[in-house]
């Protein structure tokens, strides 16, 4: 692939015109699926319990009769639980539109990284216990019993290495750790996690008590293996190649809407059967010399309408501010949509959006999605300063034309605004029907906790709360 160099950036306004008549087609949207959140809990719990149930039907529980056994029976479950949460994990962020229009990405998110940790504590006590129960019927010490391990039973030195990624992947995700490693190694040392369960499968297969002279128990788990594997290749893999060769996405021009703050826009073929809808977010991948084996998550800024995709990014780093240099033509993969961030879910008829910073992005397109009615939308955009208002003039328009009002929050807190700028009181005087309306929430992730605090102690119905956080996504 061509190296790129650096394109030009114009400073243009935006295009709020409705297409004519002859292009207008109906956008397609994402399909609402008909399983409900109980149902996918239902059979992630029956599956643990069919699991404990297949260990004991193997004749384990009568063996417990010694601390010993006891150590190394307990070990087992450990072993069998830790896998199968691992490989719930991996479901979990397959991208699968089912889980994503159940729950939403923040949720799956939060589940993944408690899922993460608990796989590391069950496969931790699996390597610590079976170890000493060994050890305890052998009378050898425990660093022993784990050497006769590795120089005698099978694929132990692949678990035992397998075991060592998960321990990395888990290191990475605390919070500490995060905060020093950038958005693309965070990334690729969670792919990890898929050799890290290849390796400990054959383990699993050879010498692991579910598996010796049981056909059942073995076509089970290679189906729970395989789900798993499909799911991935399908959502990651197969669907992104799709999309690519069907609609032949290419950057078409870039826009500086601030002196840091980036528009993207995106052509390409029958974009209208893109299935999507504002407020959701898709992974991008720009196919240059130095960007192709990068991926990272961007909300559309404006409405999908058949013509373009856009998408508006504030330069922090070394890959966003690498955006600048794209040049027209450049080709993009997409994987997605993501996100439940959409009108979808609203309850009542008006709306209150609350954004910060570049959180406006993904609040602007869902304000050009809404219907126009009088008083149907008000906006609290709050910044640190009039530089990082972005879209004043869209925004005004936009909000104008659906009846409501924008409130801009500019100044530094303690000084030129209030020291909690978005307190239930504010909220209270600047809305007075808010327990009337839906609201979304996006920005900084401190901005968020403080708004649903807020929120919470004005007695908003949780259902009509919805929010987006920017932050890691795997």
């Amino acid at each position: 692939m061509p190296s790129q160099s650096s394109a030009t950036i114009t400073t243009e306004a935006p295009d709020l015109a409705v297409p004519p008549a002859a292009d207008r087609r109906v956008q397609r949207v994402p399909r609402r699926w008909g399983l409900l959140p109980r149902d996918a809990a239902l059979i992630v719990l029956g599956n643990a319990v069919l699991i404990v149930a297949m260990w004991v039907r193997h004749g384990q529980f009568p063996n417990l009769t010694h601390p010993a056994a006891v150590l190394t029976g307990v070990g087992q479950i450990a072993a069998l639980l830790g896998t199968y949460s691992a490989l719930v994990q991996v479901v979990l962020m397959s991208r699968s539109p089912w889980l994503d229009d159940l729950f939403g990405i923040d949720r799956l998110a939060a589940w993944h990284r408690w899922l993460g940790f608990s796989t590391l504590y069950l496969l931790s006590a699996h390597v610590v216990l079976t170890t000493a129960g060994y050890a305890m019927t052998d009378g050898r010490s425990f660093l022993a019993q784990t050497w006769v391990f590795l120089t005698t039973y099978p694929y132990m030195l692949m678990t035992y290495v397998g075991f060592g990624l998960f321990i990395l992947v888990a290191v990475t995700s605390v919070r500490a750790a995060r905060r020093h490693v950038s958005h693309q190694a965070w990334h690729f040392i969670h792919l990890s996690v898929y050799l890290a369960i290849a390796l400990t499968f054959a383990h699993q297969l050879a010498v692991g008590t579910d598996f010796v002279n049981d056909p059942v128990a073995v076509g089970y788990w290679v189906a729970l293996y395989a789900m798993a594997a499909a799911l991935v290749i399908t959502f990651r893999l197969v669907i992104p190649a799709r999309m690519a060769l069907r609609h032949r996405l290419r950057v078409q021009r870039l826009v500086a809407e601030s002196p840091d703050v980036l528009s993207i826009y995106i052509t390409g073929r029958d974009l209208v059967e893109l299935p999507m809808r504002a407020g959701q977010f898709f992974k991008f991948r720009f196919l240059t010399r130095e960007l192709w084996w990068q991926v990272h998550p961007f909300s559309l800024s404006a409405a999908p309408n058949g013509r373009h995709l856009r998408i508006t990014v504030k330069q922090v780093g070394d890959y966003t501010r690498s955006l600048s240099g794209l040049r027209p033509g450049t080709r993009v993969i997409l994987d997605g949509p993501h996100g439940i961030f959409t009108s979808v879910r609203r309850r009542k008829p008006r709306a209150l959006l609350i954004a910060g910073g570049i959180g406006i992005t993904p609040l602007r397109a869902l304000i050009e999605e809404m219907p126009q009615r009088k008083n149907s939308v008000t906006l609290l955009y709050r910044a640190r300063t009039w530089d990082d208002v972005l879209f004043r003039d869209e925004l005004d328009q936009l909000v104008a034309a659906r009846g409501g009002v924008v409130h801009y929050i500019v100044g530094r807190r303690g000084r030129e605004v209030h020291p909690q700028p978005l307190a239930p009181g504010f909220l209270a005087r600047s809305v007075p029907d808010l327990k009337e309306r839906d609201v979304f929430v996006c920005g900084p992730r401190e901005m968020v906790g403080e708004v649903l605090g807020s929120l919470r102690a004005l007695r908003v119905p949780p259902a009509q709360v919805h929010c987006e956080r920017f932050a890691f996504l795997t």
